[in-house]
């Protein structure tokens, strides 16, 4: 008797349980997120993660959904792709997100895409470069520029705006390296660079005594060099340490204080293309570059308002849709046309975004603005 009462106790408990939490269910629209919150790539996926952050805090504030609560699901990929297709898998499968966005790199955001895209649930890189990524399938989708447009960007900005011609590039051997030079050499020609040379290094590097060494040598007016502001940080300080004084180009990978704190006088000057206007006058980019200030204690960077900007596109896209199908949400995502933090955002037939790119220089230890590509032929993303 006492056994039978225990189970009907527990029955009416668990019963209860469930009419609790339905409602709360309900009520919410889940958002998958993966990025890199552990291994050398944290501090950037902890960056994107709280733009994302922000991202669902303001919009929940201005009433969610259709009264419905918006929930990020979040999962720490560690920048490594064998981790990006099981957390895909558990998004689409345990969680049912209806839209998901990567806060990580190319590696892993490739991988994930092609999971994505064959549950057919829509994606979203937030920054990640790889051309490759958006031809995974018309469900993924990109809110910052392929590598060689932003390469592009680069020779233009080199050639036409310094005015400078004999350039040395140095490649970060990675996805994101490669196609940045990929799309600065291509252009190089036509704003007349000829590129004296080319050195490649790895991730793990820190030193670079032998590149330093040949790039002196070589006497160019200015370097196009590929990097994350943990490895170009270090690059930059033994360059200047060594004399070299030309122009260093960078892009999106040293967008960050901490470049400017790793390299410390040395990062005066420098020169990146990114997305992130740190002097906008635009409320959606000044607003958000000081609700991170507030919130955070950090200076906002272009990882965190990319992936900001991802998640907006993702929650305009649900709110378009009136519907919770994925189908309807990846067309009202190809159908976006919306101001972010990062400039405005609108996709091409191939799911990648059509922007200006900005261009920041260090200058008394803080980003600002310096200039901005706009060139609608020479930043125009594949079609496919």
């Amino acid at each position: 008797m006492i056994k039978t009462t225990r189970r009907l106790l527990l029955a009416a408990a668990c019963a209860a349980a469930t009419l609790a939490s339905g409602p709360a269910l309900a009520d919410s629209i889940k958002i998958g997120f993966h990025a890199p919150l552990t291994g050398f790539a944290a501090a950037d996926g902890n960056s994107a993660k709280l733009g994302a952050e922000l991202a669902v805090r303001q919009e929940n504030a201005a009433g969610g959904i259709a009264g419905k609560t918006i929930e990020l699901v979040v999962y720490d990929d560690q920048a490594a792709p064998t981790q990006a297709v099981p957390i895909a898998n558990k998004l689409i499968g345990q969680d049912a997100v209806k839209v998901a966005v990567s806060g990580s790199y190319s590696s892993p955001t490739r991988a994930a895409a092609g999971v994505f895209q064959g549950a057919g649930i829509p994606y979203i890189s937030a920054f990640a470069v790889h051309p490759e990524i958006t031809r995974s399938g018309n469900f993924v989708f990109r809110t910052s520029f392929v590598g060689e447009v932003q390469g592009r960007a680069g020779a233009k900005l080199i050639g036409e705006t310094l005015g400078k011609k004999r350039v040395v590039v140095i490649t970060l051997q990675n996805d994101f390296g490669i196609s940045l030079a990929s799309g600065f050499k291509e252009a190089a020609p036509a704003f007349g660079i000829e590129i004296a040379n080319e050195y490649g290094y790895s991730i793990k590097d820190r030193q670079f005594g032998p590149i330093v060494a040949k790039v002196k040598a070589d006497n160019p007016e200015a370097i196009y060099a590929s990097g994350y502001f943990f490895t170009a940080g270090p690059l930059v300080s033994q360059l200047r340490a060594a004399g070299i004084e030309v122009p260093v180009i960078g892009q999106e990978g040293y967008d960050s204080q901490k470049f400017i704190d790793i390299a410390g006088a040395a990062a005066e000057g420098v020169i990146i293309t990114t997305s992130l206007d740190r002097d906008s006058s635009a409320s959606e980019s000044s607003g958000f570059i000081a609700e991170i200030e507030k919130n955070e204690g950090f200076k906002a960077d272009m990882v965190s308002a990319s992936a900001h900007t991802a998640v907006k596109v993702a929650i305009a896209a649900l709110r378009l849709a009136g519907s919770e199908d994925p189908k309807a949400i990846r067309d009202a995502i190809a159908q976006t046309k919306l101001t972010a933090s990062t400039g405005e955002i609108s996709f091409n037939k191939l799911g990648e975004v059509r922007k200006d790119v900005q261009v920041q220089v260090v200058r008394d230890g803080a980003w600002h603005h310096h200039s901005v590509i706009s060139d609608p032929a020479l930043l125009a993303p594949p079609e496919e």
